[in-house]
């Protein structure tokens, strides 16, 4: 079987290419340019022309025959358009799913099936196997063997979020070499073989753009426009009909009489995925870590610490949760509204001249904190850049509105906009990869759910009605930001479905 790698010169992919040629693949790297224009770039504009340097090297010391493709007008149309397509409407996009999905494993699977490859592998972690039936047979639906898609054996760099727009064509052509090894095996397996890329750092920033300067690199296409900085006070939800629908609505939902949690509870993302079990991940190559064939093995992972809380969760009544109506869940599923907080003007005299001046006059709900040069190059949940001092507790971005060119903002990781309980997922957006465990309208299913990468899995109800999937949450989820994708696992590590919200 003739396999080619996507080769970037980074160390994930050298081990992916040097395992597959160690196990008798006909094996040969593709380095694919995929960006030309470096002006909003941290590095400049000689970084891919490095990589592709290491990765030639890489090739040559594993003996493999090396190419080379531009896909930097495939990668321009289906993801950098779609990025500032999302942005200008005041959504917050992945590009990193839509890279895989659009050019890894389609543009760039075209490119190396021309040049005689019948599947391709890249250095994700993350691991593939097949669906089998009862008979331990590989089940095949509409012609095309099935295949589950499961988490990475590290917990810190699991990698599966990123492919959750894959389709069963695509898996069916695609090879995860390293996804039952750690990040620490991996390097260490690097450096036993001499390679290049033993120590190359990780690569950072949008898929294949590389670091940048976000704001910068959205400016090339959206025009900077000032607008004012709304503080949002907490009286605001003490008087907003839709936050209290939602609260009134939670609470009708518990099994138990009570208050509902409506305000997540603050935890770094990086905590919880570092041990097994609370060990420490091992760091040592482990016997048996280098198996012949090894994409169609799938070794046990520990249960891991990536869990939402079990203290502090709303425990949801099923049956309450069956009879909910579909307006109320879409009511449940959306945003709070921060337009109505208005600001009136008032003229007043200032200094010994008595110059006239104009002011807005003091609102219980919120205040006017500072100014913005654009609320599209902003997201929720975001703190840095916002220049906004005299406060005790860090500032953060609750919410945008590109249509009036504002940006609300909250004081403190506990500010009640910074949480949401309830996502929508529409129809049309709905994609599973197990197409055999799709939901029908009325169904609910329990799901251990990702909003965004490195995220611990949070427990979750997903409801299907005939508007689309709505996810309720067990704790309520900081930072949730239209554009992103949901990707919902079972219990046994794999990845079952996905969708933008």
């Amino acid at each position: 079987m003739k396999v080619c790698v996507g080769l970037s010169g980074g160390v994930d992919s050298s081990v992916a290419a040097l395992l597959l040629k160690r196990q008798g693949y006909d094996v040969f790297a593709m380095f694919m340019q995929n960006w030309h224009d470096a002006d909003a770039t941290l590095h400049g504009d000689c970084e891919w022309e490095e990589d592709r340097f290491v990765a030639e090297l890489v090739a040559r010391k594993i003996g493999i025959p090396f190419y080379f493709v531009d896909l930097s007008k495939e990668y321009r149309q289906r993801v950098v358009d779609y990025m500032f397509n999302e942005y200008s409407a005041g959504r917050t996009p992945n590009p990193d799913v839509l890279c895989n999905r659009e050019i890894k494993f389609d543009a760039f699977y075209e490119a190396a099936r021309r040049l005689g490859a019948d599947m391709v592998a890249t250095g994700h972690y993350c691991r593939r196997a097949p669906l089998l039936d009862s008979e331990g047979k590989q089940v095949i639906i509409n012609g095309l063997p099935q295949w589950r898609i499961l988490e990475g054996t590290d917990p810190k760099k699991d990698q599966s979020y990123f492919l959750c727009q894959l389709t069963q064509e695509q898996l069916g052509k695609a090879l995860f070499p390293i996804g039952h090894l750690t990040k620490p095996e991996v390097r260490q397996i690097a450096h036993i073989a001499d390679l290049p890329s033993a120590d190359k750092k990780d690569s950072q920033g949008i898929c294949f753009v590389g670091k940048v300067d976000l704001p910068t690199f959205l400016k090339q296409k959206l025009e900077p426009k000032e607008g004012e900085v709304v503080e949002v006070f907490d009286s605001f939800f003490e008087d907003n009909q839709h936050y209290k629908f939602v609260h009134d609505t939670l609470a009708s939902l518990l099994s138990e009489p009570g208050d509902p949690l409506m305000t997540a509870v603050f935890a770094s993302e990086d905590s919880g995925g570092a041990t097994f079990n609370n060990r420490p991940v091992q760091t040592n190559v482990r016997p048996g870590a280098l198996p012949p064939k090894h994409q169609e093995i799938v070794e046990p992972v520990p249960e891991r610490s990536r869990r939402a809380s079990d203290v502090l969760k709303n425990i949801f009544s099923p049956a309450k949760l069956s009879a909910l109506s579909d307006e109320d869940w879409i009511r449940l599923s959306e945003p709070v509204d921060y337009s109505t907080i208005k600001f009136e003007t008032e003229v007043y005299r200032s200094g010994k001249k008595h110059i006239k001046k104009t002011r807005y006059k003091d609102n219980p709900w919120g205040k006017v904190v500072g100014q913005h040069d654009g609320a599209q190059f902003y997201t929720i949940g975001q703190r840095k850049g916002l220049n906004i001092g005299g406060h005790k507790d860090s500032i953060f971005v609750i919410a945008t509105d590109v249509n009036s060119n504002t940006i609300y903002v909250g004081e403190g990781h506990s500010h009640k906009g910074l949480s949401r309980c309830c996502i929508r997922i529409a129809s049309e957006d709905i994609h599973w990869i197990r197409q055999d465990l799709e939901m029908a309208d009325g169904e609910m299913r329990r799901f251990r759910v990702r909003v965004r990468y490195r995220q611990p899995l949070q427990d979750a109800w997903l409801v299907k009605r005939p508007s689309g999937i709505f996810i309720l949450f067990d704790t309520p989820q900081r930072g949730i930001s239209s554009g992103q994708f949901a990707a919902w696992y079972s219990d046994d590590d794999e990845m079952l479905g996905s969708g933008v919200y």
